[in-house]
């Protein structure tokens, strides 16, 4: 069964215990900056490693509690899948308690944990009022009916039972999808001596692997995961869902900053004018007006810019969700669903949030017709849904589609066979589908590791398919990989060679390093005619590897340019061809071995294993000590 990864948050107002929470939990302390030691408070989110008897994988990230770190609490929490709302038995509901349970709804966050903390504390009749205040709160939010837990951190009272209820919470969780394309916003950057530049997340969709060519935008600048951390465990593949430190080749911490995001594909939009549809906080503020400046919190970037309403020039308190556009100072990574969070920058306050309708939004002239075009955008219509959840799950059956896109089938139906025709979509096996653009993806993928193998072994017939499907399993279901293969086939794209897989125009060839050493090699061979040394006395002071002289042999037996004389020893086929012409010069239809010695002047050392391959290749066949020509 294939692993699962959560990620968990533990938020709430400071000094109400999520650091010790943590730490009860995974005997982990996050607090690990000097100033937070000294002052007792979290600055940074802080990690820490949590696995269940089921094998699980969980990382709890502590946010900071303070107001003024709330800027960190929304980068924190970004990418979580269950929320533990910690609230301190001894002080209950406070001013960040309820900032951090409406940005938890913003953020879209639908599964959460109420831990009341330091419950040796109060009494029992104060504990009845604590629990009496947070149901009142929680009422009527996405957390109403959430569990409550009682829990002392430095007793240890509780903390098992909070365990068994996050497993158990969990399983209502839907883990994130890793056949999706990798991305990772960036949280952390630092350097460690002797490695260079490493950055640290939590992966929103995807898996990447150690060695893998990555794409750090907005900049655009390509690097390479040289080496892979979870939790401080070195790791050859890190999945959607875990917290993850990469190790980058190909670029100076100076280039990477809190915000970027490491991609592995061309399926992300980098942009600058966000549609979106925001919903405002409870909380009194200040009327926002046409074009003020803005502050935007989406993954873990926080940018800067102007909202601007097409229906409106004032915006006040409204329960009504909002359709407008935001313009940023600068260019974030986003997709259609992303959940953003949005703050006035002065007076500082939290406004609201929502989700990014269209991620790449155009200029529009104000009034109806805008905002209509916005509803309907935000909507979908059936072929953006469909695309939408097939770019996500690469590979879906009409079933499958059905339950993602909450189309009609007849709707969902007609939308397929359209796809179908146009070419946008591709029925994979039986009643299964994909993006046309998705088989690109791969084609190019495939194109280009198929290449590379090439190049890297060029005497080899190809690349193992299993080696080929494996290293694409990370990013693809394997029918779509069986399909992808079995098409660029059928194209001439791809040729395939018993379990291997080549380029259409490949042909095995000698590299271009050692090909004057080999020829040299292969002519000695043959200069040495039917009375061949042992095989390996013909590498003998070269400065070849042993693996090249492995693949080497192979290329010359499969290429048919020598044959296997005995276990050690080999001849080239002209040696082969010009004895068999001498041999039918000097005998009959049939002849033994006494002829056959006479005519070839070999010891019965060469004979015997000459005249054997001579049977293997269906030249001669024998009958008793006679053999007779095949005419062949």
């Amino acid at each position: 069964m294939e692993k699962t990864y959560y990620t968990i948050g533990m938020a709430g107002h400071i000094d109400h215990g999520k650091t010790a929470l943590t730490k009860a939990l995974t005997n982990v302390d996050t607090d690990r900056l000097k100033e937070e030691k000294e002052r007792g408070i979290s600055i940074e989110p802080g990690y820490a490693p949590f696995q269940t008897e089921d094998g699980t994988q969980l990382s709890i990230i502590d946010v900071p509690g303070h107001e003024r770190f709330i800027r960190q609490m929304i980068a924190g929490v970004a990418g979580i899948d269950l929320v533990v709302l910690v609230i301190a038995a001894d002080e209950g509901v406070m001013p960040q308690t309820e900032e951090h349970l409406e940005i938890l709804q913003f953020l879209g966050v639908e599964h959460c944990i109420v831990a009341i903390t330091k419950i040796d504390r109060v009494d029992e009749i104060m504990l009845e009022l604590v629990q009496e205040d947070i149901q009142e709160r929680l009422e009527g939010t996405i957390f109403d009916g959430a569990p409550y837990m009682l829990v002392d951190s430095l007793s240890g009272t509780g903390i098992d039972q909070l365990k068994s209820t996050i497993i158990d919470s969990l399983q209502a969780v839907k883990f994130r999808d890793a056949y999706g394309s990798f991305r990772l916003p960036i949280d952390q950057v630092f350097t460690v001596q002797g490695q260079g530049t490493v950055v640290r997340g939590t992966i929103y969709e995807g898996a990447v692997q150690k060695g893998t060519q990555l794409t750090l935008l907005p900049k655009g600048l390509k690097v390479k995961a040289r080496q892979i951390q979870v939790h401080h465990e070195e790791r050859e593949e890190a999945r959607a869902g875990q917290r993850t430190a990469i190790n980058l080749g190909g670029i100076e911490k100076t280039d990477v900053f809190r915000g970027n995001v490491l991609v592995a594909s061309d399926h992300f939009l980098v942009t600058d004018t966000i549609d979106v549809a925001l919903n405002l906080t409870s909380g009194a503020f200040t009327p926002l007006k046409q074009r003020s400046p803005v502050k935007v919190h989406v993954g873990t970037s926080e940018v800067m810019g102007k909202i601007v309403f097409f229906d409106r020039n004032e915006l006040e308190q409204t329960d009504e969700e909002v359709l407008c556009q935001i313009r940023l100072d600068e260019e974030i990574v986003v997709r259609r669903g992303d959940r953003f969070i949005l703050r006035r920058p002065t007076p500082v306050e939290t406004l609201g949030g929502g989700w990014v309708i269209q991620p790449r939004g155009g200029k529009y002239r104000f009034g109806p017709e805008t905002i209509e075009m916005l509803q309907n955008v935000m909507q979908g219509t059936p072929e953006d849904l469909v695309e939408e959840v097939l770019s996500k799950n690469i590979l879906l059956d009409l079933q499958q589609l059905i339950q993602q896109t909450s189309l009609d089938e007849p709707v969902l139906k007609e939308t397929i066979a359209k796809g179908v025709e146009d070419g946008s979509l591709l029925e994979v096996g039986s009643q299964k589908f994909s993006l046309a653009k998705t088989f690109s993806k791969i084609k190019g993928e495939i194109g280009a590791r198929v290449e590379s193998y090439h190049t890297d072994y060029p005497m080899r017939p190809g690349m193992s398919k299993a080696e080929l499907t494996q290293s694409l399993s990370a990013g693809y279901p394997k029918p779509f990989i069986e399909y992808s293969l079995n098409a660029l086939a059928a194209q001439g794209e791809l040729k395939k060679t018993g379990q291997f897989i080549a380029l259409g125009t490949f042909e095995p060839h000698l590299p271009k390093q050692w090909k004057v050493r080999m020829v040299g090699i292969i002519s000695a061979l043959e200069k040495d005619g039917i009375q061949v040394k042992k095989w390996e006395q013909y590498f003998e002071g070269t400065p070849l590897p042993k693996d090249e002289i492995t693949d080497l042999t192979l290329y010359l037996l499969e290429t048919g340019q020598i044959y296997r004389l005995q276990a050690d020893t080999m001849i080239h086929r002209n040696a082969v061809k010009r004895a068999v012409t001498k041999l039918k010069q000097d005998t009959a239809e049939a002849f033994g071995l006494k002829e056959a010695k006479d005519s070839l002047d070999l010891s019965r050392k060469y004979l015997i294993p000459l005249l054997e391959l001579f049977d293997l290749l269906d030249i001669t066949e024998r009958e008793e000590d006679q053999r007779r020509w095949t005419g062949k």
